[in-house]
């Protein structure tokens, strides 16, 4: 048994401490991907869009979860705060989304993930050849596997000004398989 000169658990700078030393994974926690298609303010044809969120579970709690999440985007090269990333204009893609078979995986690092897709948002990203990806920092513990999640709930969610402008956005050019 090898003992450190760590700060006691018990106080607050030390679980602080603690938690920012914790590898990324263990500090971004349980990260999830919601799919949906809406009208895209610009030209009114369907969007196919694709957030991840985190349930706030890391190592350092909601709080230590959303600044995992910051620091991923920003190792990842996703701008935080309403700058779009164009993906396909990047010289190494770290955001990959592959449509097959009525699913989409999402692949960046730290995170891969395959949901299933409505065909509305198959036909989305089909016609437009891409995906809106938003990494939100904010975690959403409500949204948690097998909770009931509905229209209204993902609405106020991914259209609060305040968690669109604390996420990082990226346009995501589509893959198959081939």
């Amino acid at each position: 048994m090898t003992q450190t000169n760590a700060p006691s658990p018990s106080s607050p700078s030390a679980a602080s401490a603690a938690s920012a030393a914790a590898p990324l994974p263990s500090r971004l926690g349980t990260l999830m991907v919601i799919p949906w298609a809406g009208a895209h303010e610009e030209d009114g044809a369907d969007m196919p869009f694709l957030m991840a969120y985190a349930l706030g579970d890391g190592v350092g709690g909601p709080e230590g979860t959303r600044q995992a999440v910051l620091e991923a985007a920003q190792e990842i090269g996703l701008p935080v705060g309403g700058a779009i990333l164009d993906v396909a204009r990047t010289q190494r893609p770290p955001v990959k989304v592959l449509v097959e078979a009525g699913k989409a995986v999402l692949s960046m690092p730290y995170l891969q993930a395959t949901c299933p897709v409505p065909d509305q948002w198959t036909a989305a990203a089909r016609a437009r050849g891409s995906v809106y990806v938003i990494l939100a920092s904010r975690p959403w513990p409500a949204a948690a596997p097998g909770a009931a999640l509905g229209e209204e709930e993902l609405r106020a969610f991914a259209g609060d000004a305040e968690v669109l402008r604390s996420a990082a956005h990226a346009l995501v050019p589509i893959g198959t398989l081939r």
